[in-house]
């Protein structure tokens, strides 16, 4: 948290910690570590700060929780498409393709306070979001390969079975423009 010190200060503290724990597992292809996004203003993680973050050491990867960052920002962060393609594009830009290609993702629509975060919701919930479909297009239109991990709360099964068609009808969509 950085909420008894200052976000420079917490980030400097946090990449300390990376780089030790950098140096602990060495050059092993095979150990990645996710750096997630975070829900709560007064945590580390904006999609900026865990792309720092994973600056440290090529172990280091992004994993963008978008329904963390809706709730960062009170809501209206993924409006649509293009607002989407935008976290893919940062990350290629300042980590590489093959991270933004193969993000790994959470989503979820998500209550939030002022202090952001509250708690997960259902898809069916219709006053916070965001919205599925404009991720589900923006992946088609992106060409990447993301893995999605759904994080309803109690209907991942359904919620996950529904941004399988979302994302099917996107790409159908597509191939008819």
């Amino acid at each position: 948290s950085a909420a008894k010190i200052t976000r420079e200060e917490a980030m400097k503290l946090s990449v300390d910690t990376l780089e030790r724990i950098a140096a602990d597992v060495g050059e092993n292809p095979c150990a990645r570590l996710g750096i997630e996004t975070m829900g709560k203003v007064n945590q580390l993680g904006t999609l900026e700060e865990v792309i720092e973050q994973c600056k440290v050491a090529p172990i280091y990867t992004p994993v963008v929780d978008f329904g963390h960052l809706n709730a960062r920002e009170r809501g209206g962060a993924f409006p649509d498409c293009d607002s989407y393609r935008r976290v893919f594009d940062t990350i290629a830009e300042k980590l590489g393709d093959k991270h933004a290609k193969y993000l790994h993702c959470h989503f979820s629509k998500i209550e939030y306070t002022a202090a952001g975060e509250k708690r997960h919701l259902t898809f069916a919930d219709e006053t916070y979001g965001p919205a599925f479909e404009p991720l589900a297009e923006a992946i088609a239109r992106e060409n990447v390969c993301p893995r999605i991990i759904c994080e309803s709360a109690g209907t991942q099964a359904e919620d996950a079975l529904f941004m399988k068609n979302a994302y099917l009808a996107a790409r159908k969509e597509l191939k008819t423009e």
